[in-house]
């Protein structure tokens, strides 16, 4: 189940760029999970290459900004406090 295949990436014979070395795993509770006999240095980087699932895009809806920053004085809000009633 579990192969490595080492390659090297380069473009038009030139020298290679990057090692690539590709490793099966599968994903378990949101985990991915490679097998025993794996092991990767630490703060190695790594790319995860999903076939045939397509993940949707998540929308992004910034915080809205003033055209004119110097209008901020226009939004300034008044904080009133409401007097109890008298039990009415």
């Amino acid at each position: 189940m579990f192969g490595r295949v080492p390659k090297e990436i380069s473009h038009n014979n030139a020298k290679p760029l990057m090692k690539v070395t590709t490793l099966p795993g599968i994903v378990e509770n949101g985990q991915i999970r490679l097998a025993d006999n794996v092991r990767l240095p630490e703060k190695a980087t790594v790319y995860v290459v999903i076939p045939g699932v397509d993940i949707p895009s998540v929308v992004y809806i910034g915080s809205p900004r003033l055209v004119h920053p110097e209008q901020a004085a226009d939004f300034k809000k008044e904080v009133i406090e409401e007097i109890q009633d008298a039990g009415v």
